[in-house]
């Protein structure tokens, strides 16, 4: 009976505690709900915050960039954004929270940019024109070697002549790309150029190895336009690649070979003026060369009268000029 009574007292006992640890347990839980609810309140203010900032960018400036930041190196960004201080404003936010700025924007044309922005994207607003904040970036970046499965962007060429190669297993490995050499002064030289990777190829292992031994770098890192919306035109540009040096090359490649076609068509104009003016001496000099013979004795026949007749005249008027002169030598004697 006494053995029964005390487990009645041990189960109820245990009850209580489970009653207890229910109540903690259910206690914690509350207590911890309370908690995210107060976190997720604040970062959803910050949320709002960034939105409307955004919002207000979007709508301030007449240029939106959304560039790639992949594998772009900390000190890097920093620099650029030093060098566009008071030019363009450069933010790194969340995807979702930039397409809700876009939407809450309600500006024209803008819905188009959403699918070129990514995770890894950075967001530049600007007053200046598109072309031109594309143009410092392109001018910001920092050339980096390539990597096996790369795609070539352009020719990847071995040119000829020395390097500091020292003759060992890089013979095979030159070799295996077809690359011809010769061991000058106890150093390998490349004897011919060679492409070792076309535009738009995947590059091979052998090739990635064999560039940096000999410290190629064909590739560029920075912040890379991914898309630029124009508010003023409420058109969006992709691909945008401004390489201000091959720019200047082109043109002045095309204005030599517009100079060159004005010549040969004689058109005249300050750029061909002189060359045309040259060219005409030098043809009327080669005329006269093919003059026939009896011409030439009859055109000289013609400019020794002319000479005489020339000198004559001279010679009479000197003769009037001193019985002029005598005469009135005379008239003052008297």
């Amino acid at each position: 009976m006494k053995t029964l009574k005390s487990e009645n007292k041990m189960i109820s006992e245990d009850k209580i505690k489970m009653k207890i640890t229910s109540k903690d347990k259910v206690k914690k839980k509350e207590e911890k709900t309370e908690k995210k609810t107060k976190k997720e309140t604040k970062v959803s203010k910050k949320k709002i915050e960034t939105v409307k900032k955004l919002v207000g960018l979007i709508q301030k400036n007449n240029t939106l960039i959304v560039a790639s930041i992949k594998n772009l190196p900390s000190k890097q960004f920093q620099d650029i954004r030093k060098k566009l201080r008071n030019k363009a404003e450069i933010m790194v936010v969340k995807k979702r929270i930039m397409l809700k700025a876009i939407e809450e924007s309600k500006t024209e044309n803008i819905e188009n940019l959403k699918k070129y922005i990514q995770e890894d994207s950075a967001i530049l607003f600007s007053e200046l024109d598109a072309f031109e904040i594309a143009g410092i970036l392109a001018e910001n970046k920092n050339p980096i070697g390539a990597k096996p499965g790369q795609t070539a962007e352009e020719e990847i060429i071995i040119e000829e002549g020395p390097t500091d190669l020292i003759p060992g297993p890089v013979i095979s490995e030159l070799g295996s790309l077809g690359i011809k050499i010769a061991v000058e002064n106890g150093k390998i030289a490349i004897k011919e150029r060679k492409v070792i990777a076309k535009s738009g190829e995947k590059i091979k292992e052998a090739a990635a190895v064999l560039m940096s031994k000999l410290d190629i770098k064909p590739f560029e890192i920075g912040l890379e336009p991914l898309a630029i919306y124009d508010s003023k035109t409420g058109k969006i540009y992709t691909d945008v690649k401004i390489d201000r040096k091959k720019t200047i090359t082109e043109i002045k490649t095309a204005g030599a070979k517009a100079i060159a076609l004005a010549r040969k068509i004689t058109y005249y104009c300050k750029e061909t003026i002189g060359f045309l003016l040259r060219k005409a001496n030098a043809q009327a000099g080669g005329l006269e060369k093919l003059q026939p013979k009896e011409e030439k004795k009859e055109a000289e026949k013609t400019e020794n009268i002319d000479d005489k007749t020339e000198e004559k005249k001279t010679k009479e008027k000197a003769g009037e000029n001193q019985t002029q002169q005598e005469n009135k030598s005379d008239k003052e004697e008297k």
